[in-house]
């Protein structure tokens, strides 16, 4: 009798410990907040220099 109150006490207490794992969806979409500052400069003097000396001088390449 002992060994099956034993039992019972040591079963209950394992189906006590089951974890459970849930995967739901959130009910609000997910926010993602980027505070990005796009920087550039763009040289086209200098290149237009550049394709001026070589058009008078090309004999370079």
């Amino acid at each position: 009798m002992r060994i099956k109150v034993l039992l019972l006490v040591l079963l209950v207490s394992f189906w006590g410990c089951t974890p459970t794992v849930q995967v739901a969806a959130p009910k609000e979409p997910i926010e993602i907040n980027l505070n990005v500052k796009i920087e550039h400069h763009i040289r086209v003097q200098v290149d237009k220099e550049l394709d001026d000396i070589f058009d008078e001088d090309s004999e370079l390449f």
